[in-house]
């Protein structure tokens, strides 16, 4: 089966450059600042207090980010046995087939990480950098939706 291909939209396009410079940044953050941590605990046995959980959470959104862009350009994890299957007649209407299922699904676990988002809004009371919990996993519901938004323009 063909993979995802990517829309020719302008919107589209900037989504991508946006993703690409965020992820970008957060990677380089995220090299920098271990690397800062690395000098301080082996040169002066000290380290900043808050460098680990925040690489924690970097690294999180660099996954989601990076799943999001991996399905924007097609290169997400598939699962093609139905693919080898059917005959190449139909494998124009597999492929919208597919990719409405994995829209739904992924819609399905953006609903859900919205409810965390709101479960975390109520009860989560820990903080990073006087920014709650929240707002660290924010990433969860924009992930998901914009891995389904891919799936449903590339149906």
């Amino acid at each position: 089966m063909p993979s995802t291909p990517r829309p020719k939209n302008s919107l589209f396009t900037g989504l991508a450059k946006i993703e690409e410079s965020v992820l970008s940044i957060l990677l380089m953050i995220m090299i920098v600042l271990t690397c800062v941590q690395i000098i301080l605990r082996a040169f002066f046995s000290t380290g900043i207090p808050w460098a680990d959980p925040f690489l924690r959470y970097l690294v999180l959104w660099t996954g989601f980010l990076g799943a999001a862009m991996a399905t924007s350009q097609g290169k997400h994890i598939a699962m093609d046995v139905a693919g080898f299957l059917v005959p190449q007649s139909l494998q124009s209407w597999l492929h919208i087939l597919t990719n409405l299922f994995s829209c739904v699904v992924a819609g399905i676990l953006t609903w859900a990480a919205y409810l965390f988002i709101v479960s975390e809004r109520q009860f989560g009371t820990a903080s990073l950098l006087h920014l709650p919990s929240w707002v660290w996993v924010l990433i969860f519901p924009i992930a998901f939706f914009l891995i389904s938004l891919r799936f449903f323009m590339a149906a």
